[in-house]
């Protein structure tokens, strides 16, 4: 629904879809998973107070309470508009793109997208308002029958996260993916070694190439394949 550091929008069809009704993202930033399988019972789980404002504000809206956001230009200011606090850090995540929020000014990378990502966002709305949303750390979860669909900060990279990698445990982290009941996805490059992580898909940006990784504790299609992503 929005744009967030480390989103999976562009490789979420790649991941193996839920064996499970329930499907719990322990890292939930903006929860591409479960949007692609949005009508399963889903429970979103963030320690990133923002994250968590956020989905919890729109699952309250109206579609009106999008459509009347304000349609900014280059350059504009979110100071410089009559909003509420809720609104102002939404649009925050829709004026610069694939940032962990808190922005004011429009950057020309998402100047283009801005009304096409709030009539997305306006018409989507109906897909979360069943949707249990949590502030908490992973540690703290009960260890249900579900689909985990784990997307931590990664291991090498991911600074930008408020959530960062330094604060993470990764030998902890990778017993707790074991330990999943049900069926567990998770996501990581090439370069993390805390899990035996397989190859899924290439991705080229636009400095430089990273390979997307997967462990799961079922098999999935990904022990021998390699694609490409451009984009």
């Amino acid at each position: 629904m929005f744009s967030y550091y480390g989103s999976k929008s562009k490789i979420v069809d790649y991941y193996p879809p839920p064996k499970h009704k329930r499907i719990i993202e322990p890292f939930a930033g903006s929860a591409r998973y479960s949007l692609k399988y949005w009508q399963n019972d889903v429970l979103l789980v963030d320690k990133y107070h923002i994250i968590v404002r956020t989905w919890k504000w729109l699952q309250q809206c109206s579609e009106n309470d999008i459509r009347k956001l304000p349609i900014l230009k280059l350059g504009e200011t979110l100071d410089n508009f009559d909003l509420s606090a809720d609104e102002k850090i939404f649009l925050g995540f829709i004026v610069q793109q694939g940032t962990t929020g808190l922005r004011k000014t429009v950057s020309s990378y998402a100047v283009d997208g801005i009304v096409t990502q709030l009539n997305n966002v306006a018409t989507q709305l109906h897909k979360i308002k069943h949707w249990e949303i949590r502030e908490a750390s992973y540690e703290n979860l009960e260890n249900e029958e579900a689909t985990w669909f784990i997307d931590p900060p990664y291991q090498f990279g991911g600074h930008e996260y408020k959530c960062s990698n330094k604060q993470i445990d990764f030998a902890k982290l990778a017993e707790w993916c074991e330990d999943r009941n049900g069926q567990a996805i998770v996501c990581e490059n090439t370069k993390a070694d805390w899990l035996p992580f397989k190859p899924m898909v290439d991705m080229q940006g636009a400095m430089f190439k990273t390979t997307e990784a997967i462990w799961s504790n079922h098999k999935t299609n990904y022990d021998a394949i390699q694609q490409t992503l451009q984009f």
